[in-house]
């Protein structure tokens, strides 16, 4: 008789819902199941179950920035684009003809020896002289984006290394505190669209001239944060910042591209005034207005030169 009492007994003992063979007493004080130790988490009254707090954490709605972005402590994106700098100027140290290849050049000429030659309209190509048409207006539209992640080669001296140099240090300094305030994905688009617009006014203004350099995209992340401090209201480093880099596009202008400084600053600048002033709901689309206007910039310029091939 007692063994089959206490059968009763021994089958009505509770075990956790996630863990059926431990036993336990305790209840989640949320959805009311048992739940063992290794499922208890620790709340203001009692224990919660692993499955509510997760449920909990997903309505949960992240903290965003003014700019709309989701905060974050960790810089990812500005490190991942100094490091595929440093990958791309590494490349071009062993392979030479990568900067040839895919530096900016609008139009030009390559030779059967895979040497490039500036395009003069008249100069024959395709008719026994092996020369052949290259650049964004024969379609390598690949050089609009990959430039911004090449600089001059080491055998151009230690202006080679000073090129890199300032243009990494700059993306170090502003890419972070842009990347802050603007979260991951804004800052993404304002970089590569920076990038893009110092390419695309560079094809429009000197299509025969093969510049590289992530300066572009630096002058961007300069006239952003211009903007972004005025959002903010403080100003007074962000206005000595962009005069300095004013003055330096005009002093480098023998000797650096400054159509692509000036594309790079304007690109940001609208890109960065979007962000700033506008809904958050407006932002996918101000970027993208932004993206087909470049492009379309591209296919009438290409329209133009290949005209006259």
């Amino acid at each position: 008789m007692d063994d089959q009492a206490s059968a009763p007994a021994q089958a009505a003992v509770p075990t956790c819902y996630r863990h059926p063979k431990n036993e336990t007493y305790v209840r989640c004080t949320r959805c009311d199941q048992y739940i063992c130790p290794d499922c208890m988490l620790d709340a203001a009254v009692g224990h919660q179950c692993v499955e509510c707090v997760r449920r909990d954490n997903k309505a949960l709605r992240r903290p965003r920035t003014v700019f709309g972005g989701q905060v974050s402590s960790v810089t990812v994106v500005t490190y991942v684009l100094i490091g595929l700098n440093v990958l791309a100027y590494l490349a071009e140290t062993a392979f030479p003809g990568v900067v040839d290849r895919f530096d900016s050049l609008g139009i030009g000429l390559r030779g059967p020896d895979g040497q490039y030659y500036v395009y003069q309209a008249g100069l024959p190509y395709g008719d026994g002289t092996g020369l052949q048409p290259a650049g964004v207006a024969f379609g390598e539209w690949e050089r609009l984006i990959t430039a911004a992640f090449l600089h001059l080669p080491l055998d151009m001296g230690p202006f080679s290394i000073l090129h890199i140099g300032f243009n990494m240090y700059g993306l170090w300094t502003l890419g972070r505190v842009l990347e802050s305030v603007l979260g991951k994905v804004r800052f993404t688009a304002l970089y590569l669209l920076s990038a893009l617009g110092g390419s695309v006014v560079a094809y429009l203004l000197a299509p025969g001239q093969g510049a590289v350099g992530a300066s572009g995209a630096i002058f961007g992340l300069v006239a952003a944060y211009y903007v972004v401090s005025r959002r903010l209201r403080r100003p007074g480093g962000a206005n000595r910042l962009l005069v300095i880099y004013l003055v330096w596009m005009v002093v480098s202008a023998g000797f650096a591209s400054w159509q692509g400084h000036l594309g790079g600053l304007l690109a940001g600048g609208v890109v960065a005034l979007c962000l700033a002033y506008l809904p958050r709901k407006w932002h996918l689309p101000a970027n993208a207005a932004v993206l087909a206007l470049l492009i379309a910039l591209v296919v009438l310029k290409t329209s133009q030169l290949t005209g006259m091939v």
